[in-house]
C-alpha cells in the first residue's frame, strides 16, 4: 500500500484524482507514526541547546507531510464529498485533533522553544524568526501545556469532541441542503424567473427523472426564486425550508440545536481552563483587537451609523409592496423580491440585464488581465491532477518567467459540494534544506450556477465581486515572498486581518476602467455599456445602511454568544440582537444559528466581526489608489500596486498586520473611506 498509495507520494501537488477513501487509513497510520517520532527528536532532553537548525527546521518536515495529506482528504470530503470518504474523514477526525493537541501539550517540546527564545543566538535572529518563536511560545499556552497533569487529558478530550461535532455541523448543513427538491409542473408557478434559471432547474429535473422544473436550495437555484419569482406561495415554501435547515423541523440526526449546546459549553469550559473569563476573550488573544469590549463598541457604533438608513429602506419597501403589490404587511419572503424590484424601478436597469455582460470566461480572463497589470504577473493554464472535471489549474509566474505559485479555480455548485465561497491553501512557501524555494499554491471554491445551453456560465455582479474577494485572499497567499513556513502567506496573520486582501480586491468590481475588460455580453459580445454601469454605481449603495446592519446583526451575536459563559438559548439571544438593532423580526420558525457555518463550523467563532473590522483597513488601503488616481487619472496603478505587494502581500505573518497596514499606507487606519464606500459618510 506504501508504494501506491498517493496521499504518502505527494511529491510536487496532490493527486486529487487517485486519492480514494481506502488510502485514508493507511496513509495516516504512516504520517501520525513518522510525525510522533520526528516529534520526540524534537523534544529529546539530548537537544540540550536548541537551534533553528537542529529543532525547528526537522520538525517542520514531518508536520507538513501530515498537514498536506490531511488537508487534501479535509478538502475533498467539502468538494466531492461520497458516503465512504464522509465516513472515514470522520473516523479521522479523532486522531488528527488528539496528535495536534498532543503536540501542543507536549512539555518537553514546550521547553525546547523557550530555551531557544532564551538562547545567546535568539537575539540575532530576524525578525521573522522571532516572531515564529513568540507565536509558538504562545499557541503552547493556548494549546494547554501550562495546566496540571490532571486538567490537560480533559483539555485534549475537549478539542477532540469539539472537532468531532463541529464538522457534524457543516455536514448537517450540507445534507440538510441536498436533501430538499421541490418540482414544479406549471411554468405559471415560475413567473418572473429568468430564462437561464428556468433551463437550469428543467435539466436538473430531468436529471432526476422527473417533469418540470427542480428548485434546490443551494444559492443558484435559491437566491434567483427570492429576487424574481412572482409567485408568492413559491417564494414563501422555499424560504421556510431554507430558514429552517439543520434544525428540529428536518430529520432528528441533522438537527444542529444539540451541537450548538455542546460546542459552546465545550468552548467555555476549555477557555475557562486557560485562565480566560469566556471563549470571546480566548478567541481575541491571536488576533488585532484587544477585548470583547472594544470589539462590540465598534460593532455597535457602526451599527448607530448604518440604523436610520435600514429604517429608511425598510419604510420605502413596504410602501411600495402595499402601493404596488396590495401587501398589508412586508414578510421576510418578500424583501428580496421587493427590494430588487424597487432597485430596477429606481434605476432602470435589471440584475437579469448585467449578468448578460458577464460571461464567465471573460470575467476571469479580465481579472487575470487586472492582476497582471497591478503586480507584474502572467497566469499560464496547466496540466494538474484535479479532483473534479471543470476544475482549472494555473501556473502564477513573474513577468520574467520565475515561479510564483500555482492556483486551483473551482467555480460551480454541485450535489456533495458545501455551499459558499472559499480559499484555501494547497502549500506554502518555505526554504527548503537544498536552498530551493517551494512555491505556495492555493484553490478557490465558488458555488456558481454554471452555464446551460452550451452557453457559458453568466455571472450576476454580486458573484463577479465574490471571485474577486477569494482571489484577493488567494493572492495573499501567492505574492508571500517570506521563506518561513509558518508565517508566509496567510499562515500566522491575524484573523481580523486576513480579510484585507480579499475586501480589497472587491473595489475593482465598481472601476469603469476595470469593467469593459470583464464583460462580453452572451448573445452580441459587446462589452458594457457606460450608460448600464452609471446605473449600476448609482445602486451601488442601494440599500447598504440594511446590508451593513445584517452583518453587524450577525457579528454581534457572534461575540455576544461566545462571551456567555451559561446554557445559551441561541433563538433568544438572535431575538434580542435583532431587537436592539431594529432589524424586523423574522417568523418564529427561523432559525438561522443552525445553519451559521461561519461560527459553528468555520474558524470565526467569536470572530466574524473582522469582516467589518479588516474592512476599514481594506477601504483605507484602496484610498490609495483613489488618491492616486485623482492625480494621473488611472485606479489601476502598478507602482502603487507594487508597494501594495511588497508591504501587504509580501509579508505574511512575519508582522503585526498593523505595521503593515501602516508601511503601505504611512499612517494608522481611518474609518472615512469605509463609510464613504457604504454610502454612510456624513
Amino acid at each position: 500500500m506504501p508504494q501506491t498509495n498517493p496521499l504518502l507520494d505527494i511529491q510536487d501537488l496532490p493527486r486529487y484524482d487517485a486519492i480514494l477513501p481506502e488510502h485514508v487509513n493507511p496513509a495516516l497510520d504512516v504520517l501520525l507514526e513518522e510525525a510522533r517520532k520526528a516529534v520526540a527528536a524534537a523534544a529529546a532532553e539530548t537537544v540540550e541547546n536548541p537551534t533553528w537548525d537542529n529543532f525547528v527546521a526537522p520538525s517542520e518536515d514531518a508536520m507538513e507531510r501530515l498537514g498536506s495529506a490531511w488537508g487534501a482528504v479535509a478538502h475533498l470530503q467539502s468538494v466531492v464529498m461520497t458516503p465512504e470518504l464522509r465516513e472515514v474523514y470522520n473516523t479521522n477526525i479523532g486522531r488528527i485533533s488528539n496528535f495536534y493537541s498532543e503536540l501542543g501539550q507536549n512539555e518537553h517540546l514546550y521547553a525546547r522553544w523557550k530555551a531557544l527564545a532564551a538562547s545567546a543566538d535568539f537575539a540575532s535572529y530576524s525578525p521573522t524568526r522571532k516572531t515564529i518563536v513568540e507565536h509558538a511560545i504562545r499557541d503552547f499556552k493556548l494549546s494547554g501545556a501550562e495546566l496540571p497533569d490532571d486538567q490537560k487529558e480533559r483539555f485534549m478530550a475537549i478539542e477532540e469532541r469539539s472537532s468531532e461535532l463541529t464538522s457534524k455541523f457543516s455536514q448537517n448543513v450540507l445534507d440538510a441542503t441536498d436533501a430538499f427538491a421541490l418540482y414544479i409542473d406549471s411554468e405559471a408557478d415560475l413567473a418572473g424567473l429568468p430564462d437561464d434559471w428556468k433551463g437550469a432547474a428543467r435539466a436538473a429535473a430531468e436529471a432526476d427523472g422527473k417533469t418540470g422544473w427542480k428548485v434546490t436550495l443551494k444559492m443558484p437555484s435559491y437566491l434567483p426564486v427570492m429576487q424574481f419569482a412572482q409567485h408568492r406561495p413559491l417564494r414563501e415554501q422555499v424560504y421556510r425550508a431554507y430558514v429552517t435547515r439543520a434544525s428540529e423541523f428536518g430529520p432528528g440526526e441533522r438537527d444542529n440545536t444539540p451541537l450548538i449546546a455542546e460546542i459552546h459549553a465545550l468552548r467555555q469550559e476549555g477557555a475557562r481552563m486557560l485562565g480566560f473569563n469566556n471563549f470571546s476573550e480566548e478567541s481575541l488573544a491571536t488576533k488585532m483587537a484587544e477585548s470583547p469590549a472594544q470589539v462590540l463598541g465598534f460593532l455597535r457604533d457602526l451599527a448607530q451609523r448604518a440604523q436610520p438608513h435600514m429604517q429608511s429602506d425598510r419604510a420605502e419597501m413596504e410602501a411600495w409592496a402595499k402601493a404596488s403589490l396590495g401587501y398589508d404587511t412586508l414578510e421576510a419572503w418578500d424583501t428580496t423580491f421587493v427590494s430588487e424590484r424597487i432597485r430596477e424601478e429606481k434605476y432602470a436597469f435589471s440584475e437579469q440585464d448585467v449578468k448578460q455582460y458577464f460571461t464567465e470566461p471573460t470575467v476571469l480572463a479580465g481579472l487575470f488581465h487586472l492582476i497582471e497589470t497591478l503586480y507584474g504577473l502572467q497566469f499560464v493554464p496547466a496540466e494538474q491532477s484535479v479532483w473534479h472535471k471543470d476544475v482549472r489549474f494555473y501556473r502564477l509566474q513573474n513577468r520574467d518567467g520565475s515561479e510564483v505559485g500555482g492556483l486551483y479555480i473551482d467555480l460551480y455548485a454541485r450535489e456533495g459540494k458545501q455551499g459558499g465561497a472559499w480559499m484555501n491553501d494547497v502549500r506554502g512557501r518555505r526554504k527548503l534544506a537544498d536552498g530551493r524555494i517551494q512555491t505556495p499554491v492555493a484553490l478557490i471554491v465558488c458555488n456558481f450556477a454554471a452555464g446551460v445551453d452550451g452557453k457559458p456560465a453568466l455571472l450576476p455582479h454580486d458573484d463577479v465581486i465574490t471571485l474577486f474577494h477569494e482571489m484577493g485572499h488567494a493572492l495573499h497567499h501567492l505574492l508571500t515572498e517570506v521563506d518561513e513556513l509558518s508565517v508566509s502567506g496567510i499562515s500566522g496573520v491575524e484573523w481580523d486581518a486576513v480579510e484585507l486582501p480579499s475586501q480589497f480586491m472587491e473595489n475593482f468590481c465598481w472601476e469603469w476602467q476595470v469593467l469593459p475588460r470583464l464583460t462580453h455580453h452572451v448573445e452580441s459580445g459587446a462589452s458594457l455599456p457606460r450608460e448600464l454601469f452609471d446605473k449600476m454605481l448609482a445602486a451601488r449603495n442601494f440599500q447598504s445602511g440594511s446590508v451593513m446592519q445584517r452583518q453587524l446583526y450577525f457579528s454581534i451575536f457572534d461575540m455576544v454568544l461566545h462571551g456567555d459563559t451559561g446554557n445559551v438559548d441561541p433563538q433568544a439571544q438572535a431575538l434580542a440582537i435583532q431587537q436592539e438593532l431594529g432589524i424586523p423580526l423574522p417568523p418564529e420558525y427561523n432559525r438561522f444559528p443552525q445553519s451559521f457555518s461561519h461560527i459553528f463550523a468555520g474558524g470565526y467563532a467569536a470572530g466574524y466581526y473582522s469582516y467589518k473590522w479588516a474592512e476599514v483597513l481594506s477601504a483605507d488601503a484602496y484610498a490609495a489608489f483613489e488618491e492616486e488616481a485623482e492625480q494621473n487619472g488611472s485606479v489601476i496603478d502598478p507602482a502603487v500596486g507594487a508597494r501594495f505587494r511588497a508591504e501587504i502581500l509580501a509579508r505574511g505573518g512575519s508582522r503585526p498586520a498593523l505595521d503593515s497596514f501602516k508601511a503601505f499606507r504611512g499612517r494608522a487606519p481611518e474609518i472615512d473611506a469605509l463609510l464613504r464606500h457604504n454610502g454612510l459618510a456624513g
